[in-house]
């Protein structure tokens, strides 16, 4: 993976091409961020980069043998750690290598839940385990395959046992020579302090709308325009911003949904309402919660209708659909709908039951529509 692929801060990517250029890479690094940020695939192209047969001033040159390898996550250099479900088939991350590339090569923004979404965990417990301490110990007792060093990335450290975190502290402090290992958190108060005062921590801040716009016109080949609205809905959240730019996922779709559940709810159809919400329970959590972003953008983007009519984003099409909608929006019930979407967001997450979390919004938007 490329830098040029990451939707990531430029400033941080500069950083970390100068701590190779100068050779100042830290034999641990915490690369930190949000839920939802481009830690892991960040990690991935700094790796690309350090282990790169002919890198630039700007980018690994993803045309070498190294690079090409790491594109797939098939170089023999590149360690990958991750959590896993514990079964009597499965002791460590190797066993589900096939898998996690998988997951990864179709979405380099995965969450937990996406991960164990793609081998059926069910409800088992994501783990890294002691049997995958002494794999990373055995591993790094070897050589290097190519010569140019080796990167033990472990994603989602938080998730090692005590056994597991306390067995690698000797070997993360001091680990074979031209041995890198790279931590991908989001969750750094999971992490025991011995683990946290052994890396040099790289906090990978959420990029900014114009720095998502730039990746996604590119990712998805779409005008720099669509780019943007996809990046302004997202929130500078780039996991949040490749699902959006996904055309299964299109705004258009939440375009339509939004209108349908708006207008059913302003006159309370109850028969319309119970078809929506049993339409809506069926597409997926992931999709629920991008309608809901969207539900979000759109509100804000009816205040300003009313006050900045000409920087509200969107289509022709839902900016003609605003001019009808954004009288029902106002000062008395903007920040109940919003709170009320932004609940749900969360409830969602947490796997509630979709079919009565949004009868219970619908209601309550009808309330609020209706709000002198």
């Amino acid at each position: 993976m490329l830098f040029a692929q990451v939707a990531a801060p430029i400033a941080l990517k500069k950083r970390l091409i100068e701590m190779i250029s100068t050779k100042r890479v830290a034999h641990a690094l915490l690369f930190l961020g949000n839920e939802g940020g481009a830690q892991l695939p960040l990690a991935i192209a700094f790796a690309q980069y350090l282990l790169c047969q002919n890198p630039t001033d700007t980018d690994s040159c993803g045309t070498c043998a190294s690079c090409i390898k790491i594109n797939k996550l098939a170089h023999p250099d590149l360690n990958l750690v991750f959590p896993i479900a514990l079964s009597k088939d499965v002791r460590f991350s190797d066993h589900l290598m096939v898998e996690f590339r998988e997951a990864f090569l179709s979405f380099p923004y995965l969450n937990l839940n996406d991960w164990f979404d793609a081998f059926d965990a069910e409800n088992k417990q994501p783990i890294i385990a002691k049997d995958e301490s002494n794999e990373i110990i055995r591993k790094l007792s070897y050589t290097s395959y190519e010569g140019r060093g080796k990167v033990m990335l472990i994603w989602m450290p938080e998730k090692m046992n005590a056994d597991a975190a306390n067995k690698i502290l000797k070997i993360l402090e001091e680990p074979p020579e031209d041995t890198f290992f790279f931590l991908v958190s989001s969750a750094s108060d999971g992490l025991l302090p011995t683990i946290i005062s052994r890396t040099q921590l790289i906090k990978v801040n959420l990029p900014s709308t114009s720095e998502i716009t730039s990746v996604i016109t590119t990712a998805f080949n779409v005008s720099q325009g669509h780019a943007q609205h996809v990046a302004e809905l997202a929130q500078q959240n780039p996991r949040e911003a490749f699902l959006l730019a996904d055309e299964n996922i299109a705004s258009t779709q939440n375009f339509v949904l939004f209108q349908t559940f708006m207008r059913c709810c302003l006159r309370f159809d109850a028969f319309k309402i119970s078809t929506w919400v049993d339409d809506f329970a069926r597409i997926g959590r992931e999709k629920q919660k991008q309608f809901l972003i969207y539900a979000l953008h759109t509100f804000r983007n009816c205040i300003l209708m009313k006050h900045l009519p000409t920087v509200v984003s969107g289509t022709e099409e839902e900016k003609e659909f605003l001019q009808k909608f954004h009288p029902y929006i106002n000062t008395q019930n903007h920040e109940g709908l919003a709170e009320l979407f932004d609940n749900a967001f969360y409830h969602i997450e947490r796997n509630v039951s979709a079919k009565i979390l949004f009868m219970d919004v619908a209601l309550k938007t009808n309330e609020l529509l209706n709000k002198k």
